[in-house]
Order: C-alpha cells, then structure tokens, then sequence
C-alpha cells in the first residue's frame, strides 16, 4: 500500500449531513477536490471583499486606530527632530563663516606688509557662506553621485594651498639639484599650518628630515613639513586649511639651521609650491 496515493484522494468524497429542525435531514456528497476548491474560493473571495473594504470605506481607520495613533506621534517627533537638524545646520553654517573670516584675518596679519589692494581684504568684507549639508538627505547624495561621474572631468584639478608658516623663503624650488620643495627662514618653534585641508597620512620623526608631517588631500595632492621641533597632530587625523600642525625647528640630519621645508606634490610629483600658494 502506498503511503501517498493520489488516485485514493482524488475519489476520496465528503459527506455532509445538516442537522437542522427548519430542514429536513438530508445528505450531501462532495468529492474532496471540489470541497478543497471551494475553500480556495471562498478564502480569495473573502480577501478581496476585506481588502476592498479597508480602501474605499473608513474601516481602516476604526481597525487600526492604534497604529494610526502611533504613526502620528513618530510624524510629530520627526518633524521637530527636522526643525532642530535645520536651526543647528544655520547655526553651523554662521560659525563656519566667521571662522573662514578668521582664518583670512590672521593670514593677513602673519604678514611684515599690509597691501590694501590684496584680495584677502575682499573676502573680509563680506560674508562668506559656507553651505553645511545635512546627513540623510537622498537627493544631495544622488546629485552629489552624479557630479562625481558625469562631471569629473569639468571640474578643475588644481588646488589653491595656504602658506604653511610665516617667513621668507630662503631657498626655492629646484629639483634638478635634490630639493623638491622651498624653504621658509624661521625661527625655532614658530607655528607651522596645514596648507589645505586633508588627512595626515604620516606624522613621526625621521632620520634625514627629522620630526615631519605628511598629508592627503584631495585632488592626488600631498604636502610635506620637515624639520619640525615638534609635531601637534598624529596620523590618521583630519585637519582643515590654516589648522596648527606642527612646530618648526632644526630637526634631521639634512638641515643647515632653523627652517621650514615644504614639499608639494601632484600625483607622485613633486611641484612647485610657490605656483599654488595664495598670496
């Protein structure tokens, strides 16, 4: 005997008798396949008709008046979550504008000369507007994609750097005779910045070179800070243009007194820096 005999089932039948004292008693018979779609039937027919019902008629708001509830307490909480993300994002925004001012401001004041007609000045007169974005938001990411893909190739690649200390440059930018960089003539223990923004990649004491600073930024550049007396910042650390790096000194074997050398780099080489630096 099979344990599974689909002959068997098709002719198997049900019998149904009602026991009802308004009819008479009768017997009905109903293969087992009709009774299994009939079932079928009357279980699609019903989700239909309850499906109909929860979009046309206001039963889904009496069914679920307690999700309903709930969803509308989380939409109140989301929309001041977005008022606060919005007023702190202003706030951000006119801290990062007094800031940029600053930095200019103290560029200027780095200097031995003060020249009127110097476009820092410019920038100082006016607001500068810097646009924080706010995390989350679908539509800058998909533009932000786009720009990335489609219109990489418009965008310039050159990079404009700040000048990493205050001093005279005593030696210039000639690597046909070993010195891809420039040197600043300054005393021990002046305050040497970051160029432009970007990521120390590497921030330790070397043999030649002493105590130096390395760092990525974008666009395949890298600037590099040798000689330091001491180092302020470690690897992996994000720093932003204008931010204390560094101390210069006379540290190294390759160095004749106090001084800053800075290296710029363009795709694995190096550049004149004097080229990029804002004046």
């Amino acid at each position: 005997m099979k344990w599974f005999d689909f002959e068997s089932i098709k002719n198997s039948s049900l019998n149904i008798t009602p026991n009802l004292p308004i009819i008479a008693t009768k017997r009905y018979k109903v293969s087992l396949i009709k009774a299994v779609a009939y079932g079928l039937l009357y279980t699609l027919a019903s989700w239909f008709v309850l499906i109909l019902l929860l979009s046309i008629t206001p039963l889904k708001g009496v069914l679920f008046v307690v999700d309903n509830t709930e969803l509308k307490v989380q939409n109140e909480r989301i929309q001041k979550l977005q008022g606060r993300v919005i007023d702190l994002t202003q706030q951000l925004q006119e801290i990062s504008s007094v800031n940029e001012r600053m930095k200019y401001a103290i560029k200027l004041a780095q200097r031995d000369t003060i020249d009127p007609k110097n476009p820092l000045y410019d920038t100082l007169r006016k607001t500068i507007t810097k646009k924080v974005k706010i995390q989350g938001n679908v539509f800058s990411v998909v533009v932000d994609l786009y720009n990335k893909i489609f219109q990489s190739e418009k965008e310039p690649t050159k990079l404009l750097f700040f000048e990493p200390t205050s001093g005279v440059i005593t030696q210039e930018f000639d690597p046909s005779k070993g010195h891809p960089g420039i040197d600043y003539g300054v005393n021990t223990g002046s305050p040497v910045f970051a160029a432009s923004g970007g990521l120390i990649t590497f921030a330790d004491y070397t043999v030649d070179s002493g105590f130096m600073v390395i760092i990525q930024h974008s666009n395949d550049y890298t600037s590099v800070y040798k000689h330091c007396s001491s180092i302020l910042k470690k690897a992996r650390d994000t720093v932003t243009h204008g931010e204390l790096i560094a101390l210069s000194g006379n540290s190294g074997k390759n160095t004749t007194g106090p001084h800053l050398h800075f290296e710029l780099w363009y795709k694995g080489k190096p550049v004149d820096p004097k080229s990029y630096i804002i004046k």
